[in-house]
């Protein structure tokens, strides 16, 4: 009777092992079914956020610096994307032309001395260098007759130059770029030449922003004083 009852209570194991194992196996293909299908989805949001134009992004950006700054015209102007080290002139709300530049190699920051290119709101306060050929240095904002070296690899030049034009930032937020010790005017904040050509695409400067010698001449006859410039992280 003993060996009867342990041979039922084996056998009852033995059953509720299969039909445990039969049940997991079960589970997992029903995962791996819930897998393939969820897949494919992210796939295509993807490929479309890729996809968005760049005319898209000058009317949304324009639509939102009118909402922010209703005494400010953006019919003209620029953005500075410090992520994408790049630079768009947008005209009507379309990106007609696109730069790369190099700001800041500390990041973005508006205090004295932090050697860090500010966010926010700005205007060309002031245009120098009209007559300055390409490669001339800026001292003080003035031609010292001398031409700089233009390096298109990635190699440090002899001394940290302003070359060909300048472009003199003035901030438009007090507290975060105008005003005290965070005003981008006083910290001499440029978009200018630079001879380190090679950097560009990156960032290398000590706060200004910089461009490509060929680029800021042309910036320089199409830009205006008074043309505002937004200054953003992303």
């Amino acid at each position: 009777m003993i060996k009867n009852y342990l041979l039922h209570i084996t056998l009852y194991k033995s059953l509720f092992l299969a039909s445990f194992v039969m049940l997991m196996m079960s589970c997992k293909s029903t995962k791996n079914v819930e897998t393939t299908v969820a897949e494919p989805p992210k796939e295509v949001v993807e490929e479309i956020e890729e996809e968005e134009p760049k005319e898209e992004l000058g009317d949304i950006l324009t639509e939102y610096l009118s909402l922010k700054y209703p005494d400010k015209i953006f019919d003209k102007y620029l953005y500075i994307s410090v992520k994408h080290q790049k630079m768009y002139l947008i005209e009507n709300g379309i990106t007609v032309k696109t730069y790369p530049i190099s700001t800041a190699k500390k990041g973005i920051g508006s205090h004295q001395n932090s050697n860090k290119t500010p966010p926010g709101l700005h205007t060309v306060k002031r245009k120098i260098g009209e007559e300055v050929p390409l490669g001339g240095i800026l001292e003080a904002r003035e031609f010292n007759g001398k031409l700089a070296e233009i390096i298109t690899d990635k190699r440090k030049a002899d001394g940290d130059y302003v070359t060909t034009r300048i472009l003199w930032l003035d901030g438009e937020e007090v507290g975060i770029n105008k005003g005290r010790n965070v005003d981008s005017y006083n910290r001499y904040i440029y978009i200018h030449g630079t001879p380190e050509e090679g950097f560009i695409g990156q960032p290398a400067s000590h706060g200004c922003i910089r461009m490509k010698n060929t680029d800021v001449i042309e910036l320089y006859d199409i830009i205006d004083e008074g043309t505002p410039i937004y200054i953003l992280k992303r």
